[in-house]
């Protein structure tokens, strides 16, 4: 699937996970052509497919850009430059080194995902040195036209993350920074922060917020789903639903009785689940049956990343 979401900017469903409107992959067609976010490996038919579609061959791609180095955004990157041979990829310069040598990546997410490692995100294969471009805090590329990407260092997510200002639409590619938008949600505007491990940071992820939002930002392209006008009201769910998931964190740690970091982790997600649902109530819509299941699926992962984060609290005290 392809959306035009404006002229020379496109989003292509990624089937992340083997789920629609999961994961998306940006296309900006201009006299330089980019690809933001490939996703996993899985996804890479999917990107080739669009691509076609766009009468935009993979040999014409120049850069691809990795927002962060999450497998579900840059896992994809190897084997999509087997077919866009040309193509640079720019990543932030912390997260270089994983896509050189992604054995950490690799063993961080073996740890999330398990026995269904395999199916979500082989192969993964290293990016040789010379096909990096590293783009620092403030950076500039040049895509022709007068038009141009602004790289703004944005940790709160992953340290290794950067968001992406267009100067042709106003828009920003925020990677997870400010969170997924859950547009299955037709009657209303669902955006979650996404707190994942391990280098969930509350306080980095508001700064990071209020330093896109000091863009004055047109819309936001989410790397989890689509893109959305509602800027203020993004960043306003943004600021309500992070304190509401350290409240429930602290309540869920302080029962002496749960000193199991996986019931610890089960009871924060059903917790966090019981909380969206009732705000989604709260305006009149209901979660079908697919999206209480991607809910429960992201909210896992965020219960992973809000213990782990108040755990090295605790040991750092």
């Amino acid at each position: 699937m392809i959306r035009e979401l404006s002229p020379h900017r496109y989003l292509i469903d990624a089937f992340d996970l083997g789920m629609p409107n999961r994961t998306g992959t940006y296309v900006l067609d201009e006299e330089k052509k980019v690809i933001i976010d490939p996703s996993a490996s899985p996804s890479i038919p999917h990107i080739l497919r669009g691509l076609q579609s766009l009468h935009i061959s993979p040999e014409s791609i120049d850069y691809i850009i990795a927002t962060h180095v999450h497998l579900d955004h840059a896992g994809g990157v190897g084997l999509l430059l087997d077919h866009c041979v040309n193509a640079k990829v720019i990543v932030h310069p912390k997260g270089a080194k994983h896509l050189v040598d992604p054995a950490k990546l690799i063993a961080g997410a073996k740890a999330v995902y398990k026995e269904k490692f395999d199916q979500l995100f082989d192969p993964i294969l290293p990016i040789p040195k010379d096909k990096v471009i590293i783009k620092d805090d403030g950076d500039r590329l040049e895509l022709g036209n007068n038009f141009d990407l602004t790289f703004l260092n944005s940790p709160g997510h992953a340290y290794h993350h950067f968001s992406i200002v267009d100067s042709r639409t106003g828009g920003v590619f925020t990677g997870d920074t400010i969170g997924v938008f859950y547009s299955q949600l037709e009657e209303m505007h669902l955006f979650l922060p996404t707190t994942s491990p391990n280098q969930f940071n509350p306080e980095a992820m508001l700064e990071s917020a209020q330093r896109i939002e000091n863009q004055n930002p047109t819309c936001i392209y989410f790397g989890h789903f689509g893109s959305s006008r509602q800027v203020e009201h993004i960043f306003e769910q943004l600021r309500y639903w992070i304190p509401v998931f350290l409240d429930c964190t602290q309540s869920i740690l302080q029962m002496s009785e749960l000193e199991n970091v996986v019931t610890q982790i089960d009871l924060l997600k059903d917790t966090l689940f019981e909380k969206v649902t009732k705000y989604i109530d709260s305006k009149g819509c209901k979660p079908n049956n697919e999206l209480q299941e991607l809910l429960r699926l992201d909210l896992q992962v965020c219960a992973m990343g809000l213990i782990d984060y108040f755990h090295k609290n605790e040991q750092k005290a």
